[in-house]
C-alpha cells in the first residue's frame, strides 16, 4: 500500500515552519525529519508513524488510540502507529505531529 498523499500534505502544512525540515521516503511511507531525526511519517500501512520518547510509549498507548509499531514481530518502543480513522481532524493530526516534532527537536542533529 502506498502512503496517503492527502495525509502527507496535511502533515506538510503542519510542519511547514519547522527549521531544518526534510522529507524522505522510508518505511514505505513519507517521513518528515528535523535535523535528520524522523518526527512523523505518512505510513505506507495507512495512518501515521510517530517517533516519541521511548519512555513515553506505554503511557501514550494506554491513554490514546496509538499502538506500538511492530517490526519483524517485535514491538518497537518509541515508535507509534496511529490509524487514519483517528486523524480525521486537523486537531487530531496536529497532536501527533507535535509529539513527533517535539521529540525530534530534542535529539542531537545527525
Amino acid at each position: 500500500m502506498a502512503y496517503d498523499e492527502a495525509l502527507a500534505n496535511r502533515i506538510r502544512e503542519l510542519v511547514a515552519d519547522e527549521a531544518g525540515l526534510t522529507e524522505q521516503k522510508m518505511f514505505g511511507g513519507l517521513a518528515f525529519l528535523l535535523g535528520g531525526n524522523m518526527a512523523v511519517a505518512a505510513s505506507g500501512q495507512g495512518g501515521v508513524l510517530v517517533h516519541v520518547a521511548p519512555d513515553e510509549s506505554d503511557k501514550l498507548v494506554a491513554k490514546t488510540d496509538a499502538r506500538l509499531m511492530e517490526m519483524r514481530g517485535r514491538e518497537m518502543r518509541g515508535w507509534l502507529r496511529v490509524d487514519a480513522e483517528h486523524l480525521r481532524t486537523k486537531r487530531q493530526l496536529a497532536r501527533w505531529v507535535e509529539l513527533g516534532t517535539a521529540y525530534a527537536r530534542s535529539l542531537p542533529a545527525k
